[in-house]
């Protein structure tokens, strides 16, 4: 079971990771000096993202919902999360081989073709529906019905029996 105290710091563990995202998200585009600085920036970034999203399915599987068989019902809950931070994950990854690779070796020459451009615009739309639904999603998996036997769950348990 998590523990108040566990949860605080795997809830800081989460923001800080998403704060370092958006930092990256706003920042990248300014750093263009050395190529290695973007590239190292981007694999950290997107090696926060993988954490996130183990950090998120750890979580799913504490919960007393998840022990007790009604997984459908705690996908069925966070469908949305789980699809768009593996959407932002393929377009934040895309993005940065991509930009990687247009500006590897033109590193003075401003490189932006209309395609990356709009791979660009689709990865900054999922990153605000990724930060949204993300910390919707951690602060939801702080309630604790979620962790305990409950009235609640034995009505969803018959409900989904039925």
């Amino acid at each position: 079971m998590l523990q108040t105290s566990n949860y605080s710091l795997v809830l800081a563990v989460q923001f800080l990771l998403m704060i370092y995202d958006l930092l990256a998200n706003s920042f990248s585009e300014l750093i263009f000096t050395e190529p290695v600085i973007p590239l190292i920036m981007f694999i950290i970034q997107d090696i926060g993202i993988l954490f996130n999203i183990i950090i998120i399915f750890l979580m799913f599987f504490n919960t007393f919902i998840f022990q007790a068989g009604l997984v459908k019902l705690l996908i069925h809950r966070f469908t949305g999360t789980i699809l768009v931070t593996g959407i932002y994950f393929v377009l934040s990854v895309s993005f940065h081989v991509w930009i990687q690779n247009l500006r590897w070796w033109n590193m003075r020459r401003y490189v932006w073709t209309s395609g990356l451009q709009a791979l660009f615009v689709f990865q900054r739309f999922a990153a605000v529906l990724y930060y949204y639904f993300y910390k919707r999603t951690i602060l939801c998996l702080g309630d604790p019905r979620l962790y305990e036997d409950s009235e609640w769950l034995r009505n969803e348990f018959f409900r989904v029996r039925k």
